[in-house]
């Protein structure tokens, strides 16, 4: 791995070591991919994880243990975090700042937690906010990091008129948090929405009402995954976790976001390929049709994988080693020099 060094230097993240018996390694790309203030790469996607999900060991741990198995420092740590946590936490930042492997925080914060997003948005939970701002200017305020407010909202809609869960509370909260961060000097958080992408939200009226504005949205997400077992729900490649449509037909997601948003970067926040567990499926036709996928779709600047030997509800294996030949496949994808990127 090349990379160099502490906070507010510039590294090189992320080129991955592959054992060849040939001289040369993977080719090196024809020119060098930088990034900007928003951190959006000249060339190239950013490589990014969330790894070890609903187990109980540290995820920084997790982490370090899924770059080894994969072949790649990942560029982008993602993490979890909700209500009044203090995060980034020690581990968290150590992270961003390993001498050898830099990485760029990836922070998803339900703020809302515990209460309503029109609370959020009518200022009664200030006070947390405030709380999440002064600690960034006391521990991280010269490090750039994403950060995802409330990811996958279309889970938590409630339509009905009052309930504070409604969509256009959702984008209300959403503008209020980052405003408010915005007037207390936060000027290091290059902020994300993620959705879900499913068909059955896209196909509800209120659905075009969750965007929060293009003046408090730097990237636009996408949390996404197929299945590997034909036949089974989702089935399908990586284009497939981009081009889901609404059941009523109309733009795949990935066309709606270029379309309606075409100066927003895209973030595949979370992707996966994943199959029963117990029923184990060779994911290899999944890693690799990422590539192909991603020259056909230039407006995608950031992919982050998320790994876990099960999902939420147990019944569901998106660990990219489930198999040795999904391994390989995936090991084959992670070395590309496509996701050699210098962080400035």
């Amino acid at each position: 791995m090349l990379g160099a060094v502490l906070a507010g230097t510039t590294a090189v993240i992320g080129t991955a070591g592959t054992a060849q018996a040939a001289p040369a390694a993977a080719p090196k790309p024809t020119k060098q991919c930088v990034t900007d203030n928003k951190l959006v790469p000249s060339c190239g996607v950013l490589w990014g994880a969330a790894a070890g999900g609903f187990s109980s060991l540290p995820r920084d741990q997790e982490l370090k243990t899924w770059e080894k198995v994969s072949g790649r420092t990942s560029t982008i740590y993602h993490t979890y975090h909700k209500g009044d946590e203090v995060f980034p936490t020690p581990a968290e930042i150590a992270m961003t700042r390993d001498p050898k492997n830099p990485r760029v925080l990836l922070l998803n914060w339900r703020v809302e937690y515990g209460s309503t997003w029109a609370n959020v948005a009518s200022g009664k939970l200030d006070a947390r906010i405030d709380k999440f701002a002064a600690h960034i200017k006391a521990t991280y305020p010269n490090q750039k990091f994403f950060l995802v407010l409330n990811h996958e909202p279309e889970d938590d809609v409630n339509p009905k008129p009052g309930s504070g869960m409604t969509a256009k509370d959702f984008a209300a909260s959403y503008r209020h948090v980052i405003q408010r961060l915005h007037a207390r000097g936060i000027t290091n958080a290059i902020n994300v929405v993620a959705y879900m992408g499913n068909e059955k939200w896209m196909a509800q009226s209120w659905w075009k009402d969750l965007y929060p504005g293009d003046d408090v949205v730097d990237w636009i997400g996408l949390d996404s995954y197929v299945s590997a077992e034909k036949g089974y729900y989702h089935y399908g490649k990586f284009n497939d976790l981009l081009d889901r449509r609404a059941k009523n037909g109309g733009q795949g997601w990935y066309d709606w976001a270029t379309s309606k948003h075409p100066s927003k970067p895209i973030m595949v926040a979370e992707w996966g390929a994943y199959h029963r567990v117990g029923k184990v499926t060779d994911k290899s036709a999944q890693f690799n049709s990422v590539l192909p996928e991603l020259a056909k779709r230039p407006a995608v600047k950031a992919i982050v994988y998320f790994d876990t030997k099960k999902d939420a509800f147990g019944d569901r294996d998106i660990s990219i080693n489930s198999s040795a030949t999904s391994l390989a496949a995936f090991r084959k994808l992670a070395a590309n020099p496509l996701f050699n990127i210098k962080i400035a």
